[in-house]
């Protein structure tokens, strides 16, 4: 599978999915097993008007979405996946105003179950806003 038919498919895989493209979310790398996948911040997305700070539910479809968008482009090829278990540690509030970008690699694939880990970064790339593991399956 060429560079281009995973960009496809994962753009598909968001498109396909409402709140993926309400949130806005947009492919920026994918590819083996491994995507990344921003949005930016809106004001409706908001949990706490006072700070300005984006929900953590927002930040969770994200992580959940580039997940599944790392399953879907493993070289095992999978057909399908869906979230079997998804564990989310929060480690501080995005900034707001800031672009929010989730990374996830597949670490392990068996014949039905894919490994994954991600992270959330805003701007601080260096300071994470969340971190996860999770179990997807992988209908092949």
């Amino acid at each position: 599978m060429t560079d281009d038919d995973q960009a496809r498919i994962a753009q598909q895989f968001i498109e396909a999915i409402p709140h993926a493209r309400a949130l806005g979310m947009r492919v920026e790398e994918i590819g083996s097993g491994r995507a990344i996948i921003s949005m930016p911040w809106a004001e409706h997305l908001v949990g706490d008007p006072r700070t300005g700070v984006i929900h953590g539910g927002v930040v969770s479809a994200l992580m959940d979405t580039c997940c599944g968008a790392a399953v879907m482009v493993h070289p095992s090829n999978p057909r399908s996946t869906a979230t079997i278990d998804l564990r989310i540690d929060y480690m501080r509030a995005a900034t707001p105003g800031q672009r929010i970008t989730a990374r996830a690699e597949c670490y392990h694939m068996t014949r039905s179950v894919a490994f994954l880990r991600a992270v959330a970064l805003d701007e601080d790339g260096e300071n994470p806003v969340a971190s996860a593991t999770g179990a997807f399956t992988a209908e092949r």
